[in-house]
């Protein structure tokens, strides 16, 4: 059998990897969208890398659109197969895919006016909402644990990988030749101790294994005291300098845990009298999602469950309903809290709050998880003095800062642990994705001192024979 890497290979997003078994079946692992790469990201997006119409079967690790985002995209060229994921994954994933193709209608709405102008031919998006609601009704949901037939002769199982409501690793067993080969894909790794959610669970001897690496030569600050933290730029941005406190977070997972620790404060009689605005339609529907799987999160949210029956509400929350709403939290000269997607900054209404604020000393830009270097989150976290907003310059005047200990992804230690579970001498090859290329080899030589013989860190769209 061949495995290729189409996404996601010395780069973070874009996961897709495909299977090939020397029938010519082939299974496709995850179709994530790219994103944050500057203006190559439309290049990387318009092709998928393979023949959509041969791929026999999907298996979706979770709903992040870095992961699922081309689905869509997917089934419009001619895949008519099944796509497994677990019941959580697909009720996100369908509201995820919904928000893309929204957001691409209204981006490219605004990109064609000037292409237009500029006597430019207009552009399509990648795919339409019809696109997207037709990729959901090909979804087939399996619970964690449980081996289920793919295709013949390939089962698979999903394990909790904690790192968003219904996010799983992956383990297939394929026989071919009268033997059967085991293969492992982590999908994203959450962190040990999250502050919602489980533990990744340990998972059967594999003897491949791909695994993602996003912070892979680093370790997060404590999970427990990210709520302190977050109080901290709080009291700072909107007590002492009596301005907006604006938050790009992605609206599943980050918002959820934003909300949670602010729903504690609130509770400790700790968080300050303003509003808080989250401002994303998905984000309210991606919370009410989260709200109906109780059974993914951890003790201790089981033991505030007992208490407050719902631990992501508070006095002062506003979700923002629509887009004149969205606009008139601009005009609010008091201080508040606007929490909006994208988590990279890069797309949707989090984009104009920054545009309208930025100019400003008094308002803050918390960055609270992973950004693409190229990115507009990524540029400034970075420290970009200038950052370009919907082709125009911004001078940053407004107070940047950055919180680790909120990322939904392990770092190197917590990667390391959900490797614990394998015996190194048994696996015959590792396959490092889902990271930027120097984090990768960094990572490549701490496992290689773990003990694992053969590790490769795929470039993009390689082909790799499984012996």
């Amino acid at each position: 059998m061949e495995l290729s890497f189409h996404g996601a290979a010395r780069t973070v997003t874009g996961s897709k990897h495909l299977l090939t078994l020397k029938n010519g079946k082939q299974i496709l692992l995850d179709c994530g969208m790219f994103q944050g790469l500057g203006k190559e990201t439309p290049n990387y997006n318009a092709n998928l890398g393979f023949d959509a119409s041969q791929v026999t079967a999907m298996i979706l690790s979770h709903a992040h659109i870095d992961h699922s985002g081309l689905i869509p995209k997917l089934v419009k060229e001619g895949f008519t197969g099944t796509i497994f994921s677990t019941p959580a994954t697909k009720d996100l994933a369908a509201v995820l895919m919904e928000d893309s193709a929204v957001i691409q209608r209204d981006d490219i709405k605004y990109i064609n006016k000037k292409r237009v102008a500029l006597g430019q031919s207009p552009i399509e998006p990648l795919y339409d909402i019809d696109d997207a609601t037709l990729a959901v009704k090909q979804f087939q949901t399996i619970e964690y644990n449980i081996w289920f037939k793919v295709i013949d002769d390939v089962e698979a199982m999903f394990t909790d990988a904690g790192h968003i409501i219904g996010s799983a690793s992956v383990h297939l067993r394929i026989k071919e030749d009268g033997q059967t080969t085991a293969l492992t894909f982590s999908g994203d790794v959450g962190r040990y101790k999250d502050l919602i959610l489980k533990s990744p669970q340990t998972f059967p001897q594999a003897d491949y294994i791909i695994i993602e690496s996003t912070y892979g030569n680093s370790l997060h600050d404590d999970v427990i005291n990210s709520t302190e933290v977050l109080l901290k730029w709080i009291n700072k941005s909107v007590v002492e300098k009596k301005g907006k406190l604006i938050i790009p977070a992605f609206s599943v997972g980050r918002t959820q845990e934003l909300l949670y620790s602010l729903n504690q404060l609130s509770l400790e009689k700790r968080l300050p009298k303003v509003p808080v605005y989250v401002d994303s339609p998905l984000s309210g529907e991606a919370t009410a999602i989260v709200k109906k799987y109780p059974k993914y999160f951890n003790n201790s949210v089981q033991k505030v469950l007992e208490k407050d029956d719902n631990p992501f509400d508070f006095e002062g929350l506003n979700f923002v309903a629509n887009a004149e709403e969205s606009k008139a939290i601009n005009t609010y000269k008091q201080p508040c809290i606007i929490i909006s997607a994208s988590g990279m900054a890069d797309a949707g209404r989090i984009k104009h709050h920054i545009a309208n604020n930025i100019g400003n000393k008094k308002n803050t830009i918390l960055l609270v998880g992973y950004c693409e270097p190229n990115s507009l989150g990524g540029r400034l976290m970075n420290g970009q003095k200038e950052v370009r907003i919907f082709g125009e310059f911004y001078d940053v005047v407004a107070e940047v800062g950055s919180m680790r200990s909120m990322s939904a992804h392990g770092d190197y230690d917590d990667l390391c642990q959900y490797l614990s579970c394998q015996n190194p001498t048994l696996v015959k090859t590792v396959f490092i994705v889902h990271g930027e290329e120097n984090v990768q080899t960094d990572f490549r030589n701490r496992l290689i001192k773990k003990g694992f013989k053969d590790v490769i860190v795929p470039e993009m769209h390689q082909e790799v024979v499984l012996s």
